[in-house]
């Protein structure tokens, strides 16, 4: 339906043509289309081919696929009254559509038909693996189950699509429900002049304050968050900001905590259905880890191999604060830590990470990726001029990819800066998966990479905090694995794979930050040119691992928690005392502070705005970050830059996707099983 922008199948998408009024129209259709090609597939009673079972199954929802793809994107980007009631409308019939999908008696017959015939067994290696995939997806997901059990698996499908859904906009809303203004000057002591100029244009821009009499305006949005929390000299004001970035998801009427209870209520039904011990058991059954016991090995494994430091790194931090406020030692107060931590680390290395931020302009960071990804995986990224092609925001760009031969392997679209109408976060998506088509063509991939950086200021442009320049690095990093993919079958292609190896190709990216050859493509003083300067780069590494037990810590925090609720869902069940329960699970791993900080439990959106989503999954980053650092050995052995090396990643990582068992991927890419021990190594953790 080219006259439909939902549903038009057409590279360039009309952006400004997606209405919220076109949501449920668009959404029914693709439901009724995807219906008939199910419907079809079950239908055919000659002989059960690949081509008319689990190819036609892949096919057979590519404009739903589509349609909701662009909605739930745009809600992500620009979210709106009217559009959040058009997807909230069609969000349960969606739900309930793809939950039914493995639970069609017939359609599951016709698939085993064909998957336990002789001719199964001739298919190529790609098709052997999608069917096996599938398989298993279809038994997970209850395809093996009686009637009632089927229709019990659909009901908990939908409304955990509707309570994720509501959780996710509970914590967008309570974020953008406050503010902090600040009319004296004086009190805004430490906070970096870029800070104090967003703050300033932010107030004006709402008609708070007057040229005479200024104010500054603050939110709970991290390019405005952070600087305020680790710079800010004003104890009180932290603790405004510490105050309302703990509630948020914790205050009604955005309070999370009935809904976290009922979702993982409705996870260890879905898991016990289907004859799992748990959820985690479920979930992680075709993923590398295995099983929730396997996962919460490895996450207690690293806890031991960090606690000493740890327990040091939170002391030192103790003492630290005693020495410069006079005062007996003691716990920091939660608003402290970040502040006392960044005097600490100047104090070590005599380094500030604000001396970077002249050096990372948002458009040479950009640049200097392009040449980067150019020398190491032999791409060309070249930018559109802006308003040739239509964004959904005047701030998105647009860029189109090709590879060595010049062939057009995608393009994708880049939104980086913080809106109230924009969820938090980093995040990369696909809207378009080409790849090999079977004339023996191949269609280009389109994808999107979104933040919420440091935006530009009157007189200077967008400056970026390292950590910002990771960010757009890992992006990047998800963006070329989907870019990349050379696989037949769509659903197997690019990003589409065992979410704890997911994180490999965008982590990985994250090592060039480090390397001074690296950082020379991209880090320029933004009004000199120059380079950062030797003895500020060799303070910048030196201080690299600071505080990394900590950092260590915070992750296996996260990961532990987010095992044990979906391992152990009792512990959790009762409603007035859930924040401690979850505390309690996880005291070992916190940051001792007065008061207690809470949790992040009812912000935990990796966890609970997706019917899966990262729930039982967060330590993938973790196992991730073994992949990464053992795979970047290779880079630094046989050189950063290295062009066979990168070949090779693109060939046996990135072009693969799902194509085959990610253990064997890694394998294949280093010869060997991952070693624990670079990441330990690049961590200073290790023994």
């Amino acid at each position: 339906m080219p006259d439909n922008p939902f549903l038009d199948p057409s590279f360039s998408i009309r952006w400004g043509a997606l209405k919220p009024e076109l949501v449920a129209p668009s959404v029914d259709a693709a439901l009724g289309r995807a219906e008939a090609a199910l419907r079809a597939i079950e239908a055919d009673t000659g002989r059960p081919t690949f081509e008319n079972t689990f190819l036609a199954l892949d096919n057979a929802t590519d404009e739903l696929n589509r349609a909701w793809n662009r909605v739930t994107h745009l809600q992500s980007v620009a979210d709106s009254p009217e559009l959040r009631e058009a997807h909230n409308g069609v969000l349960p019939r969606v739900s309930a559509f793809c939950a039914r999908i493995p639970l069609r008696p017939a359609l599951w017959d016709r698939l085993k038909a064909f998957s336990e015939s002789q001719d199964a067994a001739g298919v190529s290696a790609v098709r052997a693996r999608f069917m096996a995939e599938t398989v298993a997806e279809f038994r997970e997901a209850g395809a093996d189950l009686p009637a009632e059990g089927r229709a019990r698996l659909e009901a908990i499908q939908s409304e955990l699509a509707q309570l994720t859904q509501r959780y996710s906009d509970n914590v967008l809303d309570a974020t953008n429900a406050w503010q902090l203004v600040v009319e004296d000057e004086a009190r805004l002591a430490g906070l970096p002049e870029h800070a104090k100029a967003r703050a300033l244009a932010d107030a004006a821009a709402r008609g708070l304050g007057t040229p005479e009499r200024p104010a500054w305006r603050f939110t709970l949005h991290m390019p405005s968050q952070e600087p305020f929390m680790v710079y800010l000299a004003d104890e009180a004001l932290r603790e405004q900001m510490w105050r309302a970035a703990s509630a948020v998801g914790s205050v009604a009427p955005h309070d999370n905590a009935p809904l976290i209870l009922r979702i993982l209520a409705l996870r260890k039904e879905k898991a016990t259905v289907l004859g799992k011990r748990h959820f985690a058991d479920l979930v992680l059954a075709r993923r590398m880890a295995g099983s929730g016991e396997r996962a919460l090995a490895f996450i207690s494994d690293l806890q031991a191999r960090c606690a000493g430091a740890f327990a040091r790194e939170c002391r030192e931090l103790e003492q630290s604060r005693a020495r410069d406020a006079g005062v007996a030692e003691g716990r920091l107060a939660p608003w402290d830590v970040a502040f006392r931590a960044e005097r600490l680390r100047r104090a070590h290395y005599d380094f500030d990470e604000e001396e970077l931020r002249p050096y990372f302009a948002m458009d040479r960071v950009m640049a200097g990726l392009f040449d980067l990804a150019g020398r190491v995986f032999g791409i060309r990224v070249v930018e559109r001029p802006r308003g040739s092609v239509e964004t959904w925001h005047p701030d998105v760009r647009y860029y189109e990819v090709s590879d060595a031969r010049g062939r057009h392997i995608g393009s994708f679209y880049a939104d980086w800066h913080p809106r109230e109408s924009k969820r938090g976060g980093a995040w990369m998506n696909y809207l378009i998966t080409g790849g090999p088509q079977p004339d023996g063509s191949r269609k280009p991939h389109l994808g999107l990479i979104c933040g919420n950086l440091t935006p530009a200021s009157e007189g200077r442009p967008a400056l970026l905090s390292h950590r910002e320049v990771e960010t757009v690095f890992h992006e990047f990093g998800h963006l070329i694995h989907h870019l990349f993919g050379e696989v037949e079958i769509k659903s197997l292609n690019g990003t589409n794979v065992a979410w704890d190896f997911v994180e490999l190709p965008s982590q990985i990216m994250e090592n060039w930050c480090w390397e001074r050859e690296g950082l020379d493509l991209f880090a320029r003083h933004h009004q000199t040119g120059e380079v950062i300067p030797e003895p500020l780069f060799r303070k910048m590494t030196a201080a690299r691992n600071f505080r990394s037990a900590c950092t260590t810590m915070r992750q296996v925090a996260f990961a532990k928690m987010d095992l044990l609720m979906h391992m152990r869902p009792g512990d959790f069940a009762e409603d007035g005392s859930l924040e401690e329960r979850v505390r309690a699970s996880i005291a070992d791993c916190l940051v001792p502070t007065e008061p207690p900080a809470p949790t992040i439990i009812r912000r935990f959106t990796h966890v609970f705005s997706d019917p899966v989503g990262y729930a039982a999954g967060y330590y993938s980053y973790k196992w991730a970050e073994v992949l990464d650092a053992d795979a970047f050995t290779r880079f630094k052995r046989e050189g950063i830059f290295n062009a066979i090396v990168g070949g090779e990643f693109v060939e046996k990582i990135l072009s693969r996707g799902n194509a085959a068992d990610p253990a064997q991927l890694f394998r294949d890419f280093m010869g060997r099983d991952p070693d624990l021990g670079a990441l330990l190594e690049r961590s200073g953790l290790a023994a």
